[in-house]
């Protein structure tokens, strides 16, 4: 009876020292469940904050982007105006020419037609040069909202993977 009496005591502080560990565990196992949400929610944070900053970036590139367009859109335009006077002006002066002197006026009109054509193409090219421009412009907007899709669905499925992760993590610890 007296062995028994002392194997139950025995046992029964061999379970009163795993229930100490085992509570002493849980608590080391609840700790680091914590560390790693608060790991979480800060690199989540930090995250946003970048995304944040990359739209604001993205924002100010696009302003910056649409007033350089808007700036050489005016400068082109006020050269073809310019163009447009001096091809006004040269007409005007071939009538003039043409009122005093007949023959002077079609050697004159010969040299000017060729100089008139110049400023044609010049004021062709030029438009074609701004088409080009916006063409350029527009590809270059399309560029960097695909980059800016993509870096943004990147970062999603980063997101989603450290959720995944921390949920994996989460259910296995």
């Amino acid at each position: 009876m007296a062995l028994a009496q002392t194997e139950v005591r025995d046992l029964k502080r061999t379970i009163v020292a795993l229930r100490t560990e085992l509570e002493h565990a849980e608590m080391i196992r609840q700790n680091e469940v914590h560390q790693v949400g608060q790991a979480s929610v800060a690199e989540i944070a930090q995250l946003k904050t970048t995304v944040s900053a990359l739209r604001a970036e993205l924002e100010h590139a696009r302003i910056e982007r649409d007033r350089l367009i808007q700036q050489e859109r005016a400068l082109g335009h006020n050269e073809m105006q310019m163009l447009k006077a001096t091809v006004g002006e040269l007409r005007e002066e071939l009538e003039h020419l043409r009122a005093e002197k007949d023959h002077a006026v079609r050697s004159a009109i010969s040299a000017q037609q060729g100089e008139i054509a110049q400023l044609r193409e010049t004021v062709s090219s030029l438009r074609d040069t701004l088409e080009m421009f916006q063409i350029d412009k527009d590809n270059a907007i399309r560029r960097e909202q695909t980059l800016f899709s993509d870096e943004t669905a990147q970062l999603h499925a980063t997101i989603q993977a450290l959720r995944t992760q921390l949920e994996h993590s989460t259910a296995n610890g």
